[in-house]
């Protein structure tokens, strides 16, 4: 689900994915609450984000590891 305004981003901890490089121009950046996980570009961090519920986040990341 695309949620430009979820919540107050200054509020989340952001941290950059594991597979984003400090050489190249792809940075994911993650941040979670309880309900919620976020994901961003971090070239484009005051734009749009992701959000998705925690059930919606683990069915992607079991996708996108296969």
């Amino acid at each position: 689900m695309t949620n430009p305004a979820a919540g107050n981003d200054s509020a989340l901890e952001w941290f950059k994915s594991s597979y984003s490089t400090t050489d190249g121009p792809e940075c994911v950046e993650v941040a979670h609450t309880p309900q919620t996980i976020h994901v961003r570009d971090s070239k484009a961090a005051q734009g749009p984000h992701l959000a998705f519920p925690p059930e919606g986040w683990a069915a992607f990341l079991s996708y996108a590891s296969a």
